[in-house]
């Protein structure tokens, strides 16, 4: 595989992550957010990722390289949380409000993993430009 190629999946799997960290602080920053009906509540976001396969044709053999792309993002099919606070401003006329169904702990958990793949994905980039640096280096010597 051509080192080049290297870059261009680990900077597609930057992206993706970039995607997904976004989403969850989008839905950490929603998790408390009321409604007034259950149809207005804020529902969580997660991103659909695919695989984007690159084939390339070297030495009579075939190699195939694999990035990843964002296919969209999807809204949470959860319900949302009627809770009784009859005192609140956005409450209906039964007492009600809406609170989206967002696992703040399951956010965060997701979040650590975002984060992780991430910073792998950085660390694949730097260790391949060190590679190239030092083959650079070989040739002058």
């Amino acid at each position: 595989m051509d080192l080049s190629k290297i870059f261009e999946i680990s900077g597609s799997a930057l992206s993706a992550q970039s995607t997904r960290l976004n989403t969850i602080a989008s839905n950490l920053a929603n998790a408390d957010a009321a409604a007034t009906d259950p149809e207005s509540a804020y529902r969580a976001r997660h991103p659909v990722f695919a695989t984007v396969l690159d084939q390339a044709r070297g030495a009579g053999t075939e190699q195939a390289a694999a990035g990843v792309r964002v296919a969209g993002i999807v809204e949470s099919q959860a319900p949302p949380v009627a809770r009784y606070q009859p005192g609140h401003p956005l409450a209906n006329e039964e007492g009600y409000i809406f609170l989206p169904a967002v696992n703040t702990v399951e956010q965060m958990a997701d979040m650590i993993s975002a984060s992780r793949s991430y910073s792998s994905s950085v660390e694949v980039l730097s260790t391949t430009k060190e590679l190239m640096l030092r083959t650079l280096q070989l040739g002058r010597g």
